[in-house]
């Protein structure tokens, strides 16, 4: 499989971020690897790749906020209680690098996280050092901070034209 180990970034403000980071994931089982997706900042309620489910457990996905809501929408009381949750989820990954329970992990809108200060861009950077030679990581959001730019091998700017 191409792109063995890699960081690649997805980011911009167009539609097709997360599409494309799956579509990564597909392309991983395809090899015979393994996929594990993090996503924060879109709420449980989210119906957006609920289809993944029928790929496990090649492909595996989770959310830890537990608000039916996207974090744009919740109250500050709300928001401080997520928080808490997307530092778990940020946990979370520490946890899969450290064990290498993939072959490939997906930090979908953690770029959102870091621009909404939730994370900071080294909590993100310190994600990429612990990660095993082989792995593939992938990052998505609307921002890359200029540190995790330097950080990934990759960064794509997806951008709507018309």
């Amino acid at each position: 499989m191409e792109n063995k180990g890699i960081v690649q970034v997805y980011c911009g403000p167009g539609k097709g971020k997360t599409s494309v980071a799956i579509g990564q994931a597909i392309r991983a089982i395809g090899h015979g690897k393994t996929a594990i997706v993090i996503q924060f900042l879109k709420g449980r309620a989210t119906s957006e790749v609920d289809y993944l489910s029928v790929l496990e457990p090649n492909v595996k996905l989770f959310r830890f906020e537990k608000k039916n809501k996207c974090y744009e929408d919740l109250t500050e009381e709300e928001r401080q209680e997520e928080n808490f949750n997307i530092r778990n989820g940020l946990n979370y990954a520490k946890k899969v690098l450290v064990t290498q329970e993939c072959d490939m992990l997906i930090l979908d809108e953690v770029l959102g996280a870091v621009e909404f200060g939730i994370i900071s861009d080294d909590d993100v950077v310190n994600l990429i050092q612990a990660k095993d030679e082989e792995m593939e990581m992938i990052l998505t959001g609307n921002v890359v901070t200029p540190k995790l730019k330097e950080a990934a091998d990759r960064v794509v700017s997806l951008e709507i034209i018309k």
